[in-house]
């Protein structure tokens, strides 16, 4: 009977001892802000290919986020650092690894090109951090890859590939030449524009690949202009893409009878190339700057700050994702990973560059996306007056429908 007694007292000392551990490491339970500071790390682009559509911008509207917000949540200050992560994955995962380790980033925003996102995707899920995702476009990251940690918030390869290419197909376009970023981006994107063309009966007859920053794209663009397709669809973004747009004007291949259709422009692109050159370039965009007062507000805060530019959509996203995410770190009463993203997921998006968005089980925030076509010179009003908005698109009908999810934190 002694013996009894004395081992059931050890299983109720060990059984008290394990839950006092429990409750040491599990940091869903923790309150209040860890290390007494929010720490928010924006890694991007800041001197290559995508520097203008994101880089300093980026780091200028998420200080303009925390200083709306009031530089403070639950009492502790925010604190923001950046870096540049050179397009190399090994250099953006050694600042991701460094952030978290040893100078304690709770969040890790923007994280300019898919390959290094989806690196950070699993650093951030691994080391419980939150990540939020501005301007890659795979859909990994929302999809097979998706993390309960992990927010995709501007656009992705379905949202703006689909609808352009069904309304081309539905105008009688049958026949499609692929121009690819040879790395996760445009991998993704030519999967997503393949399926989708082939689904709708028409056909690829032609596709190659272009490394990241060419300098010279007509050994890519001569192929695509004798293979006479239709359509030449470019997957390519910031200095590629208006290399390769100039570079297409030069040969001719527009005024021959070929369209080309670029998923993925930003304002920036075309400032870059100029509204002679880019006049008539239809696309999706996620924000435009001068679509109501209040983008027009931000705009104006932005160009301040930024050499008088307008803001990018990657831009007003950062901007956006941070607000969200110090809004729930308020709600959750913790700057706990999972406890914020239970309440990002929980509160709606409101602010100038999404009105009633909602954050999905999949981490996808979904959102009203825009149409736009570049206005010619005679149409735009000054500088940085370059889109027009033709239609708006519910969020609903854009983003990949989450029964098609491959997401496994879906239910279905």
């Amino acid at each position: 009977m002694t013996s009894i007694k004395k081992n059931r007292g050890i299983r109720s000392m060990l059984a008290a001892l394990a839950a006092g551990a429990a409750m040491i490491s599990t940091p869903a339970l923790a309150d209040g802000v860890s290390d007494d500071v929010v720490k928010i790390g924006v890694l991007t682009d800041m001197s290559g290919v995508f520097s203008d559509m994101n880089g300093n911008g980026s780091v200028v509207a998420a200080q303009l986020a925390i200083e709306d917000f009031g530089g403070t949540v639950l009492d502790k200050p925010i604190q923001l650092i950046s870096a540049d992560h050179q397009h190399k994955a090994d250099v953006g995962t050694s600042i991701a690894h460094r952030w978290i380790d040893n100078e304690q980033v709770d969040v890790l925003a923007d994280l300019t090109n898919s390959a290094i996102a989806l690196a950070v995707q699993d650093i951030a899920r691994d080391a419980n951090r939150i990540a939020l995702f501005s301007s890659p476009g795979t859909t990994d990251l929302t999809g097979v890859k998706c993390s309960e940690t992990g927010f995709h918030w501007v656009y992705d390869n379905y949202s703006n590939a689909v609808g352009p290419i069904k309304a081309q197909i539905e105008k009688g376009v049958k026949n499609w030449y692929f121009l690819v970023a040879d790395f996760a981006f445009g991998h993704s994107l030519e999967a997503i524009a393949k399926k989708t063309v082939e689904e709708n009966g028409a056909t690829v007859v032609g596709t190659v690949r272009f490394p990241l920053n060419a300098s010279d794209m007509s050994a890519f663009l001569l192929p695509a202009q004798a293979s006479g397709a239709e359509v030449i669809m470019l997957t390519a973004t910031g200095r590629d893409l208006t290399t390769a747009i100039k570079q297409a004007n030069e040969f001719g291949i527009v005024a021959g009878g070929q369209s080309i259709i670029a998923p993925v422009v930003y304002l920036t692109d075309v400032h870059a190339m100029g509204l002679e050159q880019a006049q008539g370039l239809t696309f999706i965009d996620g924000f435009y700057w001068d679509r109501d007062d209040d983008t027009r507000a931000f705009a104006k805060r932005f160009g301040e700050r930024h050499n008088g530019a307008m803001p990018t959509s990657l831009q007003a996203g950062v901007y956006s994702s941070i607000l969200h995410y110090l809004k729930a770190v308020k709600a959750a009463g913790t700057d706990e990973a999972k406890a914020v993203a239970a309440k990002m997921r929980e509160l709606p998006v409101e602010d100038f560059f999404a009105h009633g968005g909602k954050v999905r089980e999949d981490g996808r925030m979904v959102h009203d996306m825009y149409l736009v076509k570049v206005k010619s010179p005679a149409e735009s009003k000054g500088p940085w007056d370059y889109e027009e908005i033709l239609a708006t698109i519910p969020g609903d009908e854009i983003f990949l429908p989450l029964a098609e999810s491959t997401c496994p934190l879906v239910k279905k």
